[in-house]
């Protein structure tokens, strides 16, 4: 059975930090992975991808503030969030890439009180 299950979301202060994490079973051979972020009443938009050689690539809104990593052989992503702002509140997806397909979690919810 394919999933990807987050966890480390949470509610926190503004200028705190969460540590999400994200494993994926039943997958081979991923490429890319990524987080994805929706707040309600607005679009997905991509929060950040690295690839399976470990190159990171971030939304302007997180550059400075958030930091991707991975561990390949584990099949498993992570996103390291420091200094969050309200504005940071979503709803945050991992997000696996094959080479023809595209795989999704369900989400864990990040909630920064200002």
């Amino acid at each position: 059975q394919v999933q990807l299950v987050e966890s480390g979301g949470g509610l926190v202060q503004a200028g705190g930090s969460l540590r999400l994490s994200c494993a994926a079973s039943g997958i081979f051979r991923i490429n890319s992975m990524g987080w994805y972020r929706q707040a309600p009443g607005k679009e997905r938009e991509l929060v950040a991808v690295i690839t399976r050689a470990g190159n990171p690539n971030y939304a302007d809104s997180v550059k400075g503030r958030f930091t991707i990593s991975r561990d390949s052989a584990k099949n498993t992503v992570f996103l390291q969030m420091t200094n969050l702002q309200p504005e940071d509140t979503a709803h945050y997806y991992c997000n696996a890439n094959l080479d023809w397909r595209s795989y999704w979690g369900q989400g864990t919810q990040v909630t920064v009180s200002s």
